[in-house]
């Protein structure tokens, strides 16, 4: 019988330099930054063309044999259908149930009562709500439930991506649990707690800054005015509790406790406050011709850039409209159901049991036949692909779970239900394609060797490596849209690269998994969660590309300056 041959990876195309060689590794990348930002085709088209051009780049410039690489696209395929497309399906069924069921009405009035200023709901449920999805959940189920909420509130398609993608930033490295973390220790096996402390120290400035930074960054500095305080205290109590969590506790409840103190903060101080709303400056910051601002966010913004469909005046007749304590639990009761499933999915005996209906298998023509050789790992290694259909516990299965329960409690009949289930497939088929090519692209890198090369590239910057750390973590996110398979594919390069410089091995992969997190709102597979959330336009999702782009570079360069200072300033 004859064994499969294992193909051993190369990181020098064809005995060119690193530069020249992390160059042609980049065509995919540049491929698709060309097609999304300058040419504006839709994610799905520039997802295949990336698909392509990766293929050619894998088998003619690698060497890689054509029937794995196939394998390895088709292995991102699947892990693009399974869970991410899983969790996606889920949660805007979720939704759809809430609004066929006339609730979603009751809830909008229940936070038009709490503050009619959308930059406040902003607050509320991108940052704060979404983290606490975030931290239980993860894989998208953030964007895709608070985006969906926040159109149905009245925010326009495009204005609820960018909110909730910009917001998303602050909870990803302690996602789903804690789970980039975790597998970061497990990659590199360096202590959990001291990597949590790390990536604690390194999120919590991010997370101070990200609500001002989000109403600065989508409506400029007039934004601020009458509600810096309460963003401000949101960043301040979500910060504060992330690094005493993060550093006390360790990473699998951070966010979800860090969020729901944001959550309570901001709700004790809207109760205090009062409901005045301030009368920012009007400016339609969708037709700016320069796009340094994409959508405003104040009491005007109601009928220009947030693209708000109602009136002030409108939402406070329909806040006037008052409904029984009975009935406005009964409209919440489907996102009461999603958070009791996410914790209860989350605790680690039900867990447990549930993983019990696991299937994990060697995905053919692949696992293991793919060697992984010095400097990216220290000895050669090969390269696993098991795939995991953890149907039971998977994210997306607690999704599904509350809102078969949801349209049970409000009464939905059977028809109804099928009806909302076929309309979402309906709407979530492009969006679907377009998470399956894009991981599929980004496996491809990763076993043919082309991410490697880039990161090598990266490790090569010697003094300021502590900086580059960050953006490579930033790249591994962009390719894969996940925090956690950047830090499994470039966790423990970071730990060789810092023993050979002399530097914290802790600080730098902590520095992977926080620069990372800043990739999230660009990657292709997050715009299309956003899109099949809010059902964006081909043009809306370009336009969303270019608008992320400029502020995930930055936050990224934020991160990287802070790995400096903590490794030359600090001495960490």
């Amino acid at each position: 019988m004859n064994l499969p041959s294992i193909w051993s990876q190369t990181y020098s195309l064809h005995g060119l330099t690193p530069g020249v060689s992390a160059l042609i590794a980049a065509l995919p990348i540049f491929t698709l930054l060309f097609l999304l930002g300058v040419l504006r085709k839709p994610a799905w088209l520039a997802g295949l063309v990336g698909l392509a051009v990766t293929f050619l780049l894998a088998t003619a410039g690698y060497g890689m044999p054509s029937m794995k690489a196939l394998s390895a696209a088709a292995y991102g395929a699947a892990f693009g259908l399974f869970p991410i497309s899983w969790i996606i399906f889920w949660a805007i069924a979720l939704f759809k149930v809430t609004v066929e069921s006339g609730k979603f009405e009751i809830i909008r009035d229940s936070i038009g009562r709490l503050t009619p200023d959308p930059r406040l709901q902003a607050l509320l449920i991108a940052f704060a709500f979404g983290a606490f999805l975030e931290g239980g959940a993860g894989f998208g189920t953030p964007v895709a439930i608070a985006a969906t909420m926040l159109t149905g509130l009245g925010f326009s398609a495009f204005s609820a991506s960018a909110v909730c993608l910009l917001a998303n930033t602050a909870p990803v490295a302690f996602g789903s649990i804690g789970i980039p973390v975790i597998t970061l220790a497990g990659t590199t096996g360096l202590p959990l707690d001291k990597l949590s402390t790390a990536v604690g120290r390194f999120c919590s400035p991010v997370s101070l800054i990200i609500p001002l930074y989000l109403l600065v960054a989508t409506g400029g500095f007039q934004s601020l005015s009458g509600v810096w305080i309460p963003a401000v205290l949101a960043g301040a109590v979500f910060a504060g509790m992330q690094l005493t969590i993060s550093t006390f506790l360790g990473p699998q409840l951070t966010d979800i406790l860090a969020a729901l103190s944001a959550m309570a903060a901001l709700v004790i101080y809207l109760r205090l406050r009062g409901k005045e709303v301030p009368e920012p400056l009007d400016t339609n910051l969708e037709s700016s011709s320069s796009g340094a601002r994409a959508l405003q966010l104040g009491s005007r913004m109601l009928r220009t850039g947030l693209g708000v469909s109602e009136t002030m005046e409108e939402r406070k007749v329909a806040a006037g409209k008052e409904q029984s304590g009975m009935q406005v639990l009964s409209a919440w009761l489907p996102y009461g159901l999603l958070v009791a499933c996410v914790l209860l999915w989350g605790i680690a005996p039900i867990q447990r049991l549930l993983n019990r209906g696991t299937i994990a298998f060697a995905w053919p023509l692949l696992h293991d036949q793919v060697m992984r050789v010095p400097p990216i790992t220290l000895a050669p290694s090969p390269y696993h692909a098991i795939f995991t259909l953890n149907f039971f516990s998977a994210a997306g299965t607690a999704c599904m779970m509350a809102t078969f329960l949801a349209a049970l409690c409000l009464g939905m009949s059977l028809s109804q239900f099928s009806k909302i289930l076929i309309a979402a497939v309906r709407q979530l088929t492009l969006p679907i394609l377009t998470v399956s090519v894009v991981l599929a692209t980004g496996f491809l890198m990763n076993y043919c060797g082309a991410t490697a090369t880039l990161g090598l590239a990266f490790a090569s910057t010697g003094f300021m490596f502590p900086f580059f750390s960050s953006l490579l973590g930033f790249l591994g996110v962009f390719l894969t849209g996940s925090d956690t398979s950047s830090n499994a594919l470039f966790g423990n390069l970071q730990v060789v690269t810092a023993g050979r410089l002399g530097l914290n091995p802790v600080l730098m992969a902590a520095a992977n998994s926080a620069g990372g997190v800043m990739g999230k709102m660009i990657s292709l597979q997050t715009i299309a969660v956003a899109a099949a959330a809010t059902g964006l336009s081909v043009r809306e999702q370009s336009k969303l590309f270019r608008f992320t782009l400029k502020h995930s570079i930055f936050l990224a360069c934020f991160v990287g300056c802070l790995a400096l200072f903590y490794t030359y300033g600090l001495h960490l």
